[in-house]
Formats: C-alpha cells, structure tokens, sequence
C-alpha cells in the first residue's frame, strides 16, 4: 500500500513542529522561573522582608500550576474534538501575549498590591497555556510516528522544553550581570518582551502542520467524543491516575530550576548569580542529545525501565547536587548539576512523551495526557514553595529539602512499576482497544 505523498515526512515535520513550539513556549514560561528566583522578590514584593519576599515570588511561579490543571479540562476536551493542531497553535499564542504583557507590568513601588494582582493574573494565562501545549504536541508526534520509533519522535516535544530552557537562561545570564540598578529598572523586561515573537514564529510553524493519520480516521469513521473526560473516567482511569503519579517527577525539575538557584545565590552560600545560571545552561544543553539518546533506548527496551531509571535515579542525585551548592565549591556544584538534571532526570523526561501517551486510546489521548500531566505538574510547581518552607527561616537546610525530592520521586516509581509495557503495541491497539473503529454510541462524527 502505498503512503500518500502529503504524508511523507510528516513524523520528522510533527517533531520538528513540536521541537520549536515547545522551545519558543516554555523559554517563556521558564524564564519566569528566573525571574521569579532573582528579580521580582524585589520588584513586586515588600523587600523590607527579603525571606517573606521571596517565599510569595516563588509562590507565583506556583500558581500558573495551579492553573493549568483548569486549562486542561478545557484544552483537553477540544483537543480530542477538533484536533491536535489548532490547540497547538492556540496555546503557543496565548504563551506568547501573556508573557509579554509580564514584561510591561507596573511595579510594586508604582502601583502598590496591584502589581503582584497583575503578576498572578498573567501567570494564570501562562499556565492555561502551557496545559495543552505538551499534551497537544505529544499526541500530534506520537499519532504520526511510525510505530517503532515513537519513543525517539515523542521525545522531541521534551528536548524542545530544554531547549526552552536553556535559551531562557542564556538570555537572562547577561541581563542578571546588569547594574543592580538597570536590572530592576528595565533590564529583567527584556526578555518577556522578545516573546513577542514566539507568537508569530509559532504561528507560523505550526499553521502548515497536517492534523494525524489517527486523529483524522477517528473522526471520519468513528467519529469524535461528545465527552472525551466522561469517557476517560470510565474507561482510563487508573491510567490517569498513573500518569498523575508519574508527573510528580517534574518537581525535580522546579527545585533544580528555581529552589536551588535561590538557595545557591543566597548569603548563606553566595554564589553568582551568572554562574549558576550556567549550571543550569550546561545542563541542559547536555539534556538536549541526552533526552532522545534514553527515548531511543525506550524503543528498544521498553518505556518503564527507562522511565525508572530516571526516576528512582533522580532521588539520589538531587542530594549529590543539593549537598556540593551547600559547600560552595563551584566546580563540583557544576559537575553534579550536569549528572543530576542533563542526565539522570533526562531518562524520565525523555521517555514520558510516549509512556504515558501510549497509556490512551486516540479518542481520548489528549485529554488523558493533559489531565494527568497537569494535576502532578500542579504538585511539582508548589514544591519550590514547600521547599522554601522546608529549608527554615535561614534558607539554607538542604538536606530536608532532599529528602522531600526523593519522596517526590516515589509517586513516579510506583507509576513505573504499576504500568504495562506498550513500545511495542500497535499505534491503533494503544489504550486496550483491539481496533480503532469499534462503534461506540457517545461519538458523533465530524
């Protein structure tokens, strides 16, 4: 049978597509992180109070999390009835305005409370944005995939998250060696008004995107489901629930990212801020050929020991990275951060695209991915704030705050053990359904 000639090349443009949609995205929404970390403790919070300060800005950084579990429901539910695409565009231009209008916001010495108001309301948009970008450029890569390969062509939707994030750094290492001065005036808005242009490069790229073989056949025979979330939980939920667990595994990222950049830049340890903004750069640039090398291992050896790997390794090397920032020895912090964040959590976050993707059914892959990612996001994005709780009122008890990451990771352990292998599962059996085209009477056609 012969593959029509629209659909050539179609797997490498979806990853392509999901690769720099995801990057522009989350340069975004981790460049918030930064600030957050760094800057707007004193910029829209009372500095008279720097602990106080920083506790409510780490806390904003929480709350697009919150969020996000809401933007599921609803991206989900359109996602899974008119397509992977439009969600993908849709999400990559709200990230793209609400991070913008950050860049433009009053302060807290111009405009008192309402500055951080303002802060909160434009974190919510982001996190309803970043609800459906994943689940949506997930579903599209792995639903084009060729069977075989889907691990490596999944795993493209996570490098371009580190990707993300490694821009965002190297974007906020020079402005972060501004004056004191010049970076509360307007040195940290740089950065949220040049995404400005991931709404329009986003646009862009995505608009030329075919919607998936699956997706299309699901509509023009079957037809779409009325309720994707009642069918979900009818049909899927222990595999939501699995997925909830497994997501927990993103707290590894926040606390790297944002507790333990606080920490280490903190009086108690004293580093630089440019300096450890590059731990954060060279891990993830080690992250970037980590991520696909672990996803084409999953491919031949299966999602879940991948996934465990990277997860019950995650719990031990948060403490090697966390103990060497309390010494204050800059190299070894380096080293450690690289092993803990470019390679070990690399593993789990390379193979989770397709592990928990291959958990559903095409009519409801959409909605269960986002649903359940986000809830467990929801968790990793408040750690950093529990873990600023737990580090004591002088900030600096690593040990405690290691010790609550490795009991993060134990959710995602049980997710690795509890789930079945599915690398080598048919794409059209995926979700426990022996065909595609079953009748099933809450589906209306297109």
């Amino acid at each position: 049978m012969s593959v029509p000639a629209e659909a050539v090349g179609q797997p490498k443009k979806a990853a392509a597509a999901a690769w720099i949609g995801s990057a522009l995205e989350y340069y975004d929404f981790f460049i918030y992180g930064s600030a957050a970390a760094l800057i707007f403790p004193k910029v829209f919070f009372d500095e008279s109070d720097p602990a106080t300060a920083t506790l409510l800005s780490l806390a904003t950084f929480g709350v697009a999390y919150a969020a996000r579990p809401i933007g599921a429901l609803f991206l989900g539910h359109f996602g899974d009835r008119v397509g992977r695409k439009k969600i993908m565009v849709f999400t990559l231009i709200l990230m793209g305005l609400s991070t913008f209008l950050i860049g433009c916001l009053p302060t807290r010495a111009q405009v008192g409370t309402l500055a951080p108001v303002l802060l909160v309301a434009c974190r919510v948009l982001q996190g309803i944005s970043a609800a459906g970008e994943q689940a949506s450029a997930n579903s599209m890569t792995l639903e084009h995939a060729p069977p075989n390969r889907r691990g490596f062509f999944t795993s493209f939707t996570l490098s371009g998250t580190q990707g993300g994030q490694l821009i965002a750094t190297l974007v906020f290492i020079p402005v972060a060696a501004l004056p004191e001065d010049q970076l509360l005036a307007w040195g940290w808005r740089v950065p949220f008004w040049a995404s400005i242009v991931v709404a329009v490069a986003g646009y862009v790229i995505r608009r030329k995107l075919q919607e998936t073989p699956a997706f299309a056949k699901q509509a023009a025979g079957e037809g779409v489901v009325k309720l994707p979330l009642a069918v979900l939980l009818r049909e899927h939920w222990v595999d939501v629930l699995r997925v909830i667990g497994g997501a927990i595994i993103a707290s590894v990222s926040t606390i790297f990212t944002v507790w333990a950049l606080a920490y280490a830049t903190s009086d108690s340890v004293g580093m630089s801020r440019s300096s450890m903004l590059w731990v954060g750069a060279l891990a993830n640039l080690v992250a970037l050929a980590a991520i696909p090398l672990w996803a084409t291992l999953s491919d031949r050896i299966g999602r879940r020991p991948v996934f465990l790997i990277g997860a019950a390794g995650s719990a031990l090397a948060m403490f090697g990275y966390l103990w060497a920032i309390s010494t204050g020895n800059y190299p070894l912090t380096l080293v450690l951060g690289i092993v803990a964040f470019g390679i070990v959590y690399s593993a789990a976050n390379g193979v989770w695209p397709s592990f928990y993707g291959e958990m559903f059914s095409t009519r409801v892959r959409l909605s269960g991915m986002a649903i359940g990612t986000q809830l467990g996001f929801a968790v990793a994005g408040f750690a950093v704030t529990f873990a600023a709780q737990i580090a004591g009122p002088d900030g600096n008890d690593w040990s405690s705050v290691a010790l609550f990451t490795a009991a993060l990771c134990v959710p995602p352990v049980i997710t690795g053990l509890s789930a079945r292998e599915t690398h080598k599962t048919p794409t059209e059996h995926l979700g426990g359904r022996t065909a595609e085209g079953a009748s099933q009477p809450e589906t209306v056609t297109a």
